[in-house]
């Protein structure tokens, strides 16, 4: 049976998907870097499509040889009107010059820019190819709905790919073997009469029967088939489920009175960032929506990233429903708890010290690890004074970074879920 495989991907014109990845590849620093110039001049809503990227030509250029200035050349040049046969040419003056007739600047060198456009799925690639949730550990596994084919055996009908010519063969030997026995066992016993007989010459007779049986027999022997269709072996796979580590992501934002429509921005680019890596990297994790202002609530989605709902500032009651949600819904034992907490960093005097208590007491312990975003351009809010004691107590399942422009959340996020070295 014979197979023709044709690709049918969509390529562009003069494209081809394997140069295509192969360029990826090589300049993938560059990439990266574009990428994540960027994921910084996008507005939230368009964080996951794809972009143009542009790298500088110098860098994607090929060597190549030249001819270089100066030296003694010979070379063959077509004739015309102005010179004949044997006219010397004056060697140019050296330096060099350009032939643009443009203005010439002193702003230094400069570079072209070579243009590509990354599609989605490479630009998401990029994004979050070297980051992970730290510390996550299998606890416990999750009910999982993802397989995967293992051996599991051979089977008599399959499809020719997987035919196991190994076992196969060993099928039809011992058919050979098991279905010629008898007539194995015949031959050898007539060899052994006939061997007898050709001493005595008065039994001619017998022994032009016993080699026309021996003549038969061998007949028989050979119409045997050497494979059937009975000895084909296939591999044959099995469906194995796939155990998945269960993990939770709490999202907590302020959304008080305080947050002005500029930091409530930059904290949904911070979480929208957050969401896409989630569900891009981990396919069975669950994300918990909180908002909060005087009073927390658990939401979804949409209203996590769309509702205008606003008051005051009471940050220890997202903190309290983190825990109840915990308790009631993801036992430790588990699950792997992640948080992340943007807020401006403005709160009550007092709820301040609550808020480090409680995270200190009832929280981290029960966390992987917990990131707290401070999204303001003055000092220190009172919530980011509460918290500076905290990684002294919990270094590596805590950290907290502060952001004041949009160009600075994707290398904060970038450094919070960047992967550790062992």
């Amino acid at each position: 049976m014979v197979f023709q495989l044709i690709d049918r991907r969509k390529n562009g014109k003069y494209k081809s998907a394997v140069n295509r990845q192969r360029f990826l590849r090589r300049y993938r620093k560059h990439i990266k870097k574009a990428v994540a110039e960027a994921v910084n001049k996008r507005s939230i809503t368009d964080t996951d499509r794809g972009d143009e990227i542009s790298i500088p030509k110098k860098d994607v250029s090929e060597p190549r040889f030249r001819h270089g200035s100066g030296g003694r050349q010979r070379r063959i040049l077509p004739g015309n009107k102005e010179f004949i046969t044997g006219d010397r040419i004056t060697r140019p003056p050296g330096g060099g010059g350009g032939g643009g007739g443009g203005k010439a600047s002193d702003s230094g060198e400069g570079m072209d820019e070579f243009v590509f456009e990354l599609t989605q799925q490479e630009f998401l690639d990029f994004m979050f190819e070297d980051l992970e949730l730290p510390n996550l550990v299998k606890k416990q596994f999750k009910d999982a709905e993802a397989f995967r084919p293992v051996r599991g055996g051979y089977t008599n009908d399959g499809v020719p790919a997987r035919l196991n010519i190994v076992q196969s063969l060993r099928g039809a030997h011992a058919r050979r073997i098991a279905l010629g026995g008898a007539i194995r066992r015949q031959i050898k016993s007539l060899d052994a009469e006939l061997e007898m007989l050709e001493h005595q010459p008065t039994s001619t007779e017998r022994i032009q029967e016993i080699r026309a049986e021996l003549r038969r027999l061998q007949r028989r022997l050979k119409q045997i088939p050497f494979l059937d269709d009975f000895d084909l072996r296939y591999n044959n796979f099995t469906r194995q489920p796939v155990p998945t580590t269960a993990a939770v992501m709490f999202c907590l934002m302020d959304v008080s009175g305080s947050m002005t429509q500029e930091i409530k921005n930059l904290a949904k680019r911070f979480f929208i960032l957050l969401h896409l890596f989630l569900k891009r990297n981990y396919q069975k994790i669950d994300v918990v929506f909180i908002r909060h202002h005087t009073i927390a609530k658990e939401v979804d989605e949409e209203e996590f990233f769309y509702s205008r709902e606003t008051g005051g500032t009471v940050v220890s009651s997202a903190l309290r429903m983190m825990d109840r949600v915990i308790s009631e819904r993801y036992p430790t034992s588990d699950w792997n708890i992640y948080a992340a907490q943007a807020s401006d960093g403005e709160n009550w005097s007092d709820d301040s010290p609550n808020c480090r208590d409680f995270l200190l007491e009832r929280i981290l312990p029960k966390v992987q690890h917990y990131a707290y975003i401070e999204i303001n351009s003055g000092d220190d809010q009172e919530l980011w004074h509460a918290y500076r004691e905290i990684p002294e107590r919990y270094p590596a399942s805590f950290a907290m970074r502060k952001v004041s422009e949009a160009s600075h959340i994707f290398p904060v996020f970038h450094d919070l879920f960047e992967k550790k070295s062992a």
